[in-house]
């Protein structure tokens, strides 16, 4: 069944695209959900008519997040933990402890768009990604020190 998307769907496509997907998965997922719409001709055009406004609206969001990612790379934070004699971590640097340096610094980022590539278990310094846009993403300076 051809359908068109009405959200962007990972692994699918994007917003307005006509998609084939089976029978099954347009009925009794996609389609419940307003998620996509039949793909007949008069909703073909309508989309395409709506598309253009999206694609400017897109590229303005995009715009708009490069922006705040130009802002947030010049962001450093430092979180200090405690180590055993061996100046090793007694465990990795969370989530929620990352999010609350970045607040402290004067910034409000969700949790949901962190992307840390691997756990957080060493002394020194690394980048966390700040997903803030499906194709821009802002790498934030971590330093972990130990607590003195």
């Amino acid at each position: 069944m051809e359908i068109i998307l009405m959200e962007n769907i990972e692994k699918l496509g994007q917003v307005g695209d006509v998609v084939k997907v089976k029978n099954g998965y347009a009925r009794n997922y996609l389609l419940p959900r307003q998620m996509a719409m039949p793909a007949t001709a008069g909703n073909v055009k309508r989309i395409e008519k709506e598309k253009t406004k999206r694609l400017a609206i897109r590229e303005a969001e995009k715009k708009e997040a490069q922006i705040r990612a130009d802002e947030l790379s010049k962001v450093s934070i430092t979180i200090a933990v405690q180590v055993n004699e061996e100046e090793k971590l007694y465990g990795a640097i969370s989530e929620s402890d990352i999010i609350e340096a970045i607040h402290a610094q004067g910034h409000q980022i969700d949790r949901k768009s962190l992307v840390i590539e691997k756990p957080i278990n060493e002394l020194g310094q690394t980048e966390v990604g700040v997903k803030l846009h499906p194709q821009v993403i802002a790498k934030i300076r971590l330093w972990v020190t130990k607590k003195s």
